[in-house]
C-alpha cells in the first residue's frame, strides 16, 4: 500500500508532504483496535454505512489487518484524528487516496473513522451530548458514502477531510442543519465588527452547513435547527461563547436571488444571514452547486435538466454565461428582535 502511495507522490505534492507528516518522528500513532468481524456490521449500520457496502468493508478489515503498511497508516492517520480532540480550528488532514488502490484506498477512512469512535463517543458522554444527537451527527458518514455512489456507482468515501469535523467533536447535526464549533477568520470577524458587535479573528462562532438526503430546508426546519443551536452549545460546552453563526455556501450567492421567489426556501435561508457577497478576488466555483443540485459536479452543463426552479436557476445561469461564487454571511446567535436584517 505504502509502495503505491509513494509512487503516487511522485506526482503530487500535497499527498508527498501528508506521508511525509505522518512518518515525522514526532507524528501521534494511536494503538488501533477495529471491531471483530462478527461485530463490525452493526458498527457499520450505525454510522449509517449503506447496507450495500458492508460486505466489502467486512473483506477490506481484513485486508488492512492482515497489511503491515496499511496498520501503519491506519495507527497514523487514527492518531492524527484524536490528536487535540474537540478543540475547534484545528486541521486535520485526510486526503483521498490514489485510485490505483481501488476499494482499499476509497473506504480505507472508514476505518479510520471506526477506529476513532470510541474516543468520539466518550468525548460526547463527557459533554452530556446527547445519544441520538451523537448517532445521527456521526450516521453523515454513511450519508456521504451514499453521495459517493450516486455520483460515481460505486463506494467510498468523497471528501475523508469534511468528517474529521464529526469525529473530532467539532460538528454536531441538530435536525435539518448540521453546526460546526469553529473560530471567526480575519475576512469574516472584520464583516461582524463593521456592524457595531465586537468580534475579532480567532473568537469563537458556529458555522453552519446543509447536509444532503434530508428534504426541503424549510423555513420552519431551519428555524427549529437555529433555535436548538442556541439552547445547545451553552449547555454542552459553557466555557465557549458563540456570538454568531457563520455560513459559507453557493448558497448565500446573491444572484439566486433573481431566479428565486421570495417564498423559496433558499431565498428564506438567505434572509437569515447579513450577506457579505463575494470575498474581493474570489474565484467562482461553477461544479459546487453543479454537484449539489444534479448530483454530479462533472455533469455537461448544456445538459443539465430544468425540472425545478433549483435546477432551471443553476443551469439557466451557466448557459448564459454566468458564474456561481460562494457567498458569505452571519447572523447572531442571540434571539433577534425582528429579521430580516435592515
Amino acid at each position: 500500500m505504502l509502495d503505491a502511495l509513494r509512487a503516487a507522490a511522485e506526482h503530487d505534492e500535497q499527498l508527498a508532504a501528508w506521508l511525509k507528516g505522518l512518518d515525522d518522528p514526532g507524528a501521534p500513532v494511536a494503538d488501533v483496535v477495529l471491531p471483530e468481524t462478527d461485530d463490525l456490521p452493526d458498527v457499520l449500520l450505525d454510522l449509517a454505512v449503506p447496507h450495500e457496502d458492508i460486505n466489502a468493508l467486512l473483506g477490506l478489515r481484513a485486508r488492512i489487518l492482515g497489511d503491515p503498511d496499511a496498520r501503519w497508516l491506519l495507527a497514523r492517520c487514527v492518531g492524527a484524528l484524536l490528536r487535540d480532540l474537540g478543540r475547534p480550528g484545528t486541521e486535520v488532514r485526510l486526503p483521498v487516496l490514489p485510485a490505483s488502490l481501488g476499494d482499499l484506498g476509497s473506504c480505507f477512512h472508514v476505518f479510520v473513522f471506526v477506529a476513532a469512535l470510541p474516543d468520539v463517543r466518550a468525548y460526547h458522554l463527557r459533554h452530556g451530548i446527547p445519544d441520538d444527537v451523537s448517532r445521527r451527527t456521526l450516521a453523515d458518514l454513511g450519508r456521504h458514502m451514499a453521495v459517493h455512489r450516486r455520483r460515481h456507482g460505486t463506494r467510498g468515501v468523497p471528501v475523508p477531510g469534511w468528517h474529521a469535523l464529526h469525529f473530532r467533536g467539532e460538528l454536531y447535526q441538530l435536525g435539518r442543519l448540521q453546526f460546526q464549533r469553529a473560530v471567526l477568520g480575519e475576512r469574516m470577524a472584520a464583516d461582524v465588527a463593521a456592524s457595531g458587535i465586537g468580534a475579532r479573528a480567532g473568537d469563537p462562532c458556529l458555522s453552519v452547513h446543509i447536509p444532503d438526503f434530508l428534504g426541503p430546508m424549510s423555513d420552519a426546519a431551519c428555524e427549529r435547527s437555529v433555535e436548538w443551536a442556541r439552547e445547545f452549545f451553552p449547555r454542552h460546552f459553557p466555557g465557549e461563547r458563540h456570538g454568531v453563526v457563520v455560513c459559507h455556501s453557493w448558497l448565500l450567492d446573491p444572484q439566486l436571488k433573481r431566479y428565486l421567489p421570495g417564498a423559496a426556501n433558499i431565498v428564506r435561508f438567505q434572509e437569515r444571514f447579513r450577506l457579505a457577497g463575494t470575498y474581493a478576488g474570489q474565484e467562482p466555483d461553477d461544479r459546487l452547486p453543479v454537484g449539489f443540485v444534479f448530483g454530479d459536479r462533472d455533469l455537461d452543463v448544456a445538459g443539465l435538466p430544468r425540472r425545478t426552479r433549483v435546477e432551471r436557476a443553476v443551469g439557466d445561469h451557466l448557459r448564459g454565461g454566468g458564474h456561481w461564487y460562494e457567498g458569505h454571511g452571519w447572523f447572531p446567535l442571540e434571539r433577534p428582535q425582528s429579521r430580516p436584517f435592515p
